[in-house]
Protein backbone atom coordinates (compact mmCIF):
# COMPACT_ATOMS: atom_id res chain seq x y z
CA UNK A 1 0.00 0.00 0.00
CA UNK A 2 1.09 3.43 -0.94
CA UNK A 3 0.28 4.73 2.64
CA UNK A 4 3.22 2.71 4.06
CA UNK A 5 5.52 5.50 3.05
CA UNK A 6 4.12 8.28 5.23
CA UNK A 7 4.92 7.30 8.62
CA UNK A 8 4.70 9.48 11.15
CA UNK A 9 7.59 11.01 12.48
CA UNK A 10 8.53 11.45 16.45
CA UNK A 11 6.58 14.41 17.81
CA UNK A 12 9.90 16.48 18.25
CA UNK A 13 13.08 16.74 16.76
CA UNK A 14 16.00 16.03 19.40
CA UNK A 15 18.98 18.14 19.02
CA UNK A 16 17.55 20.95 16.78
CA UNK A 17 20.06 23.04 15.47
CA UNK A 18 19.99 26.92 14.81
CA UNK A 19 17.54 26.52 11.34
CA UNK A 20 18.54 28.29 8.45
CA UNK A 21 15.46 28.31 5.89
CA UNK A 22 15.81 27.42 2.78
CA UNK A 23 12.31 26.48 1.67
CA UNK A 24 8.77 27.82 2.83
CA UNK A 25 5.49 25.85 2.24
CA UNK A 26 2.31 27.47 2.20
CA UNK A 27 -0.90 25.26 2.93
CA UNK A 28 -4.04 26.83 2.73
CA UNK A 29 -8.05 26.78 2.93
CA UNK A 30 -9.83 27.33 -0.37
CA UNK A 31 -9.89 30.91 -0.64
CA UNK A 32 -7.84 32.07 1.65
CA UNK A 33 -5.24 33.46 -0.38
CA UNK A 34 -2.40 31.16 0.22
CA UNK A 35 -0.98 31.33 -3.63
CA UNK A 36 -1.04 34.90 -3.14
CA UNK A 37 0.76 35.02 -0.12
CA UNK A 38 3.00 32.34 -1.45
CA UNK A 39 3.77 34.88 -4.29
CA UNK A 40 4.72 37.25 -2.30
CA UNK A 41 7.00 35.81 -0.13
CA UNK A 42 9.02 34.16 -2.98
CA UNK A 43 9.14 37.76 -4.43
CA UNK A 44 10.59 39.79 -0.83
CA UNK A 45 13.02 36.95 -0.28
CA UNK A 46 13.80 36.80 -4.17
CA UNK A 47 13.17 32.27 -4.33
CA UNK A 48 11.14 30.55 -6.66
CA UNK A 49 7.66 29.81 -6.60
CA UNK A 50 6.74 26.66 -7.48
CA UNK A 51 2.85 26.09 -7.41
CA UNK A 52 0.93 25.40 -10.72
CA UNK A 53 4.40 25.28 -11.91
CA UNK A 54 4.87 21.61 -9.98
CA UNK A 55 1.91 20.29 -11.77
CA UNK A 56 3.40 21.11 -14.79
CA UNK A 57 6.90 19.25 -13.77
CA UNK A 58 4.80 16.23 -12.59
CA UNK A 59 2.64 16.05 -16.19
CA UNK A 60 5.90 16.02 -17.86
CA UNK A 61 7.51 13.37 -15.69
CA UNK A 62 4.47 11.32 -16.17
CA UNK A 63 4.92 11.86 -19.92
CA UNK A 64 0.60 12.02 -19.83
CA UNK A 65 -1.27 11.27 -23.20
CA UNK A 66 -4.61 11.21 -23.76
CA UNK A 67 -4.46 7.66 -24.60
CA UNK A 68 -2.17 7.08 -21.11
CA UNK A 69 -5.23 8.96 -19.24
CA UNK A 70 -7.90 6.71 -20.54
CA UNK A 71 -5.90 3.49 -19.67
CA UNK A 72 -5.30 4.85 -15.89
CA UNK A 73 -9.08 6.89 -15.48
CA UNK A 74 -10.76 3.34 -15.93
CA UNK A 75 -8.74 1.74 -13.27
CA UNK A 76 -8.85 4.81 -10.78
CA UNK A 77 -11.52 4.95 -8.13
CA UNK A 78 -13.80 7.62 -9.20
CA UNK A 79 -14.04 9.26 -5.67
CA UNK A 80 -10.05 9.40 -6.26
CA UNK A 81 -10.05 10.43 -9.21
CA UNK A 82 -11.96 13.53 -8.54
CA UNK A 83 -10.75 14.41 -4.84
CA UNK A 84 -6.64 14.29 -7.03
CA UNK A 85 -8.62 16.98 -9.21
CA UNK A 86 -9.10 19.18 -6.38
CA UNK A 87 -6.06 18.81 -4.34
CA UNK A 88 -3.76 19.87 -7.07
CA UNK A 89 -5.98 22.60 -7.96
CA UNK A 90 -4.52 26.18 -7.27
CA UNK A 91 -6.00 28.03 -4.28
CA UNK A 92 -8.20 30.27 -7.01
CA UNK A 93 -7.93 28.43 -9.97
CA UNK A 94 -10.66 25.95 -11.30
CA UNK A 95 -8.51 24.30 -13.99
CA UNK A 96 -5.00 22.70 -14.10
CA UNK A 97 -2.54 23.16 -16.65
CA UNK A 98 -3.08 19.00 -16.92
CA UNK A 99 -6.73 19.22 -18.85
CA UNK A 100 -9.37 17.69 -16.66
CA UNK A 101 -9.34 14.93 -19.39
CA UNK A 102 -5.71 14.16 -18.37
CA UNK A 103 -6.08 13.56 -14.50
CA UNK A 104 -5.23 9.98 -14.20
CA UNK A 105 -4.24 7.72 -11.22
CA UNK A 106 -4.47 9.98 -7.75
CA UNK A 107 -1.73 7.12 -6.62
CA UNK A 108 0.49 7.87 -9.12
CA UNK A 109 -0.20 11.10 -8.88
CA UNK A 110 1.12 11.00 -5.16
CA UNK A 111 4.51 9.17 -6.05
CA UNK A 112 5.64 11.61 -8.55
CA UNK A 113 4.93 14.39 -6.23
CA UNK A 114 6.85 12.58 -3.71
CA UNK A 115 9.41 12.83 -6.47
CA UNK A 116 9.31 16.14 -7.79
CA UNK A 117 8.98 18.08 -4.40
CA UNK A 118 11.93 15.99 -2.28
CA UNK A 119 14.05 16.98 -5.63
CA UNK A 120 12.93 20.90 -4.92
CA UNK A 121 13.48 20.40 -1.31
CA UNK A 122 16.85 19.58 -2.31
CA UNK A 123 17.97 22.81 -4.34
CA UNK A 124 16.30 25.05 -1.97
CA UNK A 125 15.39 28.96 -2.23
CA UNK A 126 11.81 28.11 -2.95
CA UNK A 127 8.46 28.39 -2.11
CA UNK A 128 6.21 25.56 -2.26
CA UNK A 129 2.15 25.87 -2.64
CA UNK A 130 0.30 22.74 -0.81
CA UNK A 131 0.72 19.54 -3.27
CA UNK A 132 1.44 17.95 -0.23
CA UNK A 133 4.57 19.31 0.56
CA UNK A 134 4.86 19.88 3.91
CA UNK A 135 4.00 16.45 5.10
CA UNK A 136 6.77 15.62 2.47
CA UNK A 137 9.13 17.71 3.59
CA UNK A 138 8.41 17.19 7.11
CA UNK A 139 11.70 16.10 8.41
CA UNK A 140 13.85 18.73 6.56
CA UNK A 141 14.90 21.21 9.64
CA UNK A 142 15.20 24.11 6.92
CA UNK A 143 11.60 24.02 5.98
CA UNK A 144 9.13 26.96 7.55
CA UNK A 145 5.79 25.61 7.18
CA UNK A 146 3.04 27.79 7.35
CA UNK A 147 -1.13 27.27 7.05
CA UNK A 148 -3.15 29.75 6.16
CA UNK A 149 -6.61 29.93 6.90
CA UNK A 150 -9.31 32.38 6.80
CA UNK A 151 -13.17 33.56 7.80
CA UNK A 152 -16.23 31.90 5.54
CA UNK A 153 -16.72 35.48 5.10
CA UNK A 154 -13.91 36.79 3.74
CA UNK A 155 -12.64 33.94 1.82
CA UNK A 156 -15.74 34.28 -0.24
CA UNK A 157 -15.59 37.94 -1.12
CA UNK A 158 -11.69 37.18 -2.28
CA UNK A 159 -13.44 34.92 -4.62
CA UNK A 160 -16.13 37.31 -5.56
CA UNK A 161 -12.84 39.98 -7.14
CA UNK A 162 -11.32 37.38 -8.82
CA UNK A 163 -14.92 37.54 -10.87
CA UNK A 164 -16.28 34.05 -9.55
CA UNK A 165 -19.66 33.78 -9.23
CA UNK A 166 -21.31 34.22 -5.56
CA UNK A 167 -23.47 30.79 -5.31
CA UNK A 168 -20.17 28.88 -6.95
CA UNK A 169 -17.71 30.95 -4.33
CA UNK A 170 -19.65 29.36 -1.50
CA UNK A 171 -19.88 26.49 -2.80
CA UNK A 172 -16.58 25.92 -2.75
CA UNK A 173 -15.38 27.12 0.09
CA UNK A 174 -17.74 25.06 1.75
CA UNK A 175 -17.04 21.84 -0.27
CA UNK A 176 -12.99 22.22 -1.56
CA UNK A 177 -11.77 21.69 2.38
CA UNK A 178 -13.24 18.76 3.07
CA UNK A 179 -12.11 17.10 -0.53
CA UNK A 180 -8.57 18.06 0.57
CA UNK A 181 -8.82 16.41 3.55
CA UNK A 182 -10.18 13.41 2.98
CA UNK A 183 -7.20 13.27 0.06
CA UNK A 184 -4.67 13.91 2.98
CA UNK A 185 -6.56 11.26 4.89
CA UNK A 186 -5.67 8.40 2.48
CA UNK A 187 -2.55 9.60 1.14
CA UNK A 188 -0.89 10.83 4.83
CA UNK A 189 -2.99 9.03 7.11
CA UNK A 190 -3.31 12.44 9.07
CA UNK A 191 -5.80 15.34 9.70
CA UNK A 192 -6.21 18.27 7.77
CA UNK A 193 -4.44 20.58 8.93
CA UNK A 194 -1.95 18.71 10.78
CA UNK A 195 -1.37 21.78 13.28
CA UNK A 196 1.51 20.06 15.11
CA UNK A 197 3.50 19.73 11.47
CA UNK A 198 3.36 23.73 11.06
CA UNK A 199 5.71 26.76 12.69
CA UNK A 200 2.76 28.75 12.35
CA UNK A 201 -0.71 29.01 11.51
CA UNK A 202 -2.18 32.68 10.48
CA UNK A 203 -5.35 34.24 9.64
CA UNK A 204 -5.28 35.90 6.20
CA UNK A 205 -7.88 38.29 6.72
CA UNK A 206 -6.10 41.50 7.57
CA UNK A 207 -4.70 40.89 4.19
CA UNK A 208 -1.82 39.46 1.56
CA UNK A 209 1.43 41.72 3.02
CA UNK A 210 0.32 41.41 6.47
CA UNK A 211 0.91 37.56 5.97
CA UNK A 212 3.80 37.82 4.54
CA UNK A 213 5.29 40.10 7.12
CA UNK A 214 4.38 38.18 9.82
CA UNK A 215 5.66 34.98 7.99
CA UNK A 216 8.97 36.64 7.38
CA UNK A 217 9.29 38.10 10.87
CA UNK A 218 8.92 34.61 12.47
CA UNK A 219 11.33 33.11 10.46
CA UNK A 220 13.99 35.73 11.17
CA UNK A 221 12.87 35.32 15.32
CA UNK A 222 13.67 31.59 14.60
CA UNK A 223 17.24 31.80 13.10
CA UNK A 224 17.96 34.18 15.74
CA UNK A 225 16.50 32.17 18.57
CA UNK A 226 17.26 28.80 18.03
CA UNK A 227 16.67 27.55 21.73
CA UNK A 228 12.78 28.91 21.22
CA UNK A 229 12.71 27.46 17.85
CA UNK A 230 13.98 24.00 19.00
CA UNK A 231 11.14 23.75 21.38
CA UNK A 232 8.43 24.76 19.12
CA UNK A 233 10.07 22.72 16.33
CA UNK A 234 7.57 19.87 15.87
CA UNK A 235 6.72 17.35 13.23
CA UNK A 236 4.38 14.83 14.24
CA UNK A 237 1.17 14.35 12.44
CA UNK A 238 -1.82 14.81 13.90
CA UNK A 239 -3.56 11.14 14.21
CA UNK A 240 -6.46 10.22 12.82
CA UNK A 241 -9.43 9.76 15.87
CA UNK A 242 -10.39 6.14 16.39
CA UNK A 243 -13.72 5.27 15.26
Amino acid sequence: MLNAAWEPVPSVVEGWRCPVFRIITVEREYGAGGSLVAAELARRKGWQLLDQQLTCEIAKLAAVDEKAVARHSEKCDPLMHRLAKVFWRGSHERSLPIGEDKIFDADEMVTLAHQVIETKGREGSCVIVGRGAPYILRQRADTFRVFIYGSRQEKIRRLLKLKMEEQEATLMVDTIDGERAAFVRKYFNAEWPSRHLYHMLLNSDPGIDYAAETILATMDALERHPHGARRAQQTALDPLPHA
